[in-house]
């Protein structure tokens, strides 16, 4: 490791010790992960996560203006109890179709099974992303771009049937869920025991791919899948057991105007 390393890494693990503490999470520094917090459920979480950009005040209002409790009740309830939410791309018939297909989803199987079955089969994140937009396409297919904008829509491929780095989107919001479900510490929830927190993927936004950027993580100009992998590449040189520990420190050196 070189000098210019070294001291990069003494920043993300100086970063993260002093990240890594419950009242990093609060109203005062929003994020969503204190409303999935509340509730430590995996169908809440992911809401909580696919309703995950633009401002993170607005994010955390809105999600905690949310009745999670819907998902044990009928569909029809559902329609009447959410007419009226809407939030940035996504109207109200967008907002109950996640809870009607996380209900519907719920009685079949959890979604750490849903993805696992893919993931295992060369402990590939992104596999185990595309069964679960897939799977939530299949159960509730409502098609309306809002929709389609909140889960995502399965990767693009090669014509070897292989998820392409370059021409797809970093899926940030997925890669986020997955770090709050796998990891297990003072931030994340850890309800996974399935997916080797070694796997994960950084979640990429434009801040991060900034920050990243500026502190050396990544001289790629490009914002896509590759350069998430990049990152994640290079961060796995600091520690290849738990790479994405860093993401919650580059998030915070961007969103407060430190880097």
């Amino acid at each position: 490791m070189n000098k210019k390393d070294i001291e990069i890494k003494s920043l993300l693990d100086n970063e993260y010790k002093n990240r890594n503490k419950f009242d990093e999470l609060s109203f005062d520094k929003p994020d969503p992960l204190l409303i999935a917090k509340k509730y430590n459920d995996e169908s809440i979480a992911l809401i909580c996560a696919m309703f995950a950009y633009g401002n993170a005040s607005l994010i955390v209002k809105f999600i905690n203006s949310l009745n999670y409790d819907l998902l044990k009740e009928n569909e029809q309830t559902i329609k009447k109890e959410l007419k009226g939410f809407y939030y940035r791309f996504q109207k109200d018939y967008d907002v109950y179709a996640i809870f009607i297909a996380l209900k519907r989803l719920k009685q079949i199987d959890s979604l750490e099974n849903i993805f696992y079955t893919q993931y295992k089969k060369d402990n590939n994140i992104l596999e185990g992303i595309d069964a679960v937009i897939n799977k939530l396409i299949e159960i509730y297919p409502h098609e309306s771009q809002g929709y389609k904008f909140l889960i995502g829509s399965p990767f693009k491929r090669d014509k070897n049937n292989q998820i392409k780095q370059i021409g797809n989107a970093p899926y940030k919001r997925w890669n986020m869920y997955l770090r709050w479900m796998v990891r297990d510490d003072m931030l994340d929830m850890g309800l996974w025991s399935k997916i080797d927190k070694r796997d994960l993927i950084l979640p990429l936004d434009t801040h991060t791919f900034k920050v990243s950027q500026k502190l050396g993580l990544l001289d790629r100009k490009t914002y896509d899948l590759k350069s998430a992998l990049l990152i994640t590449q290079k961060l796995k040189e600091f520690d290849i057991d738990d790479p994405i520990k860093y993401d919650f420190a580059i998030y915070r050196l961007g969103q407060e105007g430190v880097i």
